[in-house]
């Protein structure tokens, strides 16, 4: 009879154990869960700022005229005076600039500030008419904030934008060409 009363006790300590080991296993799941969340919102938004990179980009390409006029002095996109509507703007650079100021915003996903881009064009080379000619070229950044913390970019557009810490901040940026035709 002893013997019996030994056999039901393991048992028991054996399910204790069984159970902790499961427990552990699901908090390993919910970890995993949580992370592939954050990596799935990560690629969305990087996604959104290769598309807003490539919209813009596109523009200044198919207004290769006025291509210096795309140029900005500050940051275009959230916290920008950007109207909300840019239909009264006639075709061009501003009506251009006031559309990807919306897409920075996130306006097409019926949320303001869904994305919560940013974006700069500058100028690293002026177009050059007599020759030898030298194209024009423009830089394109577009920033936003991560949702983990990594190395800060290199790239000087909206530094400081995103809080104290600039290890949020990403960024990618584009060199869009423009030729000179009359040479």
């Amino acid at each position: 009879m002893p013997a019996r009363r030994h056999a039901a006790g393991v048992t028991l300590i054996e399910v204790l154990v069984s159970v902790l080991i499961l427990s552990f296993g699901l908090l390993g799941l919910a970890n995993l869960q949580s992370k592939l969340h954050v990596a799935e919102v990560e690629a969305y938004q990087r996604t959104q700022a290769i598309l807003a990179l490539s919209d813009i980009s596109e523009r200044i390409s198919a207004n290769r005229g006025q291509a210096a006029s795309y140029v900005s002095t500050g940051l275009i996109g959230s916290g920008d005076s950007q109207p909300a509507s840019c239909a009264a703007l006639a075709m061009g650079p501003a009506r251009d600039l006031c559309e990807w100021s919306n897409t920075l915003k996130g306006k097409a996903e019926g949320a303001t500030n869904a994305f919560g881009g940013r974006g700069c064009i500058t100028q690293v080379q002026a177009p050059v008419t007599a020759p030898p000619c030298k194209p024009g070229v423009y830089e394109v950044t577009v920033t936003w904030q991560g949702m983990v913390k990594s190395s800060t970019p290199a790239l000087s557009c909206a530094a400081s934008s995103y809080g104290t810490d600039d290890g949020y901040r990403r960024a990618i940026s584009a060199q869009v060409t423009v030729g000179v035709p009359a040479c």
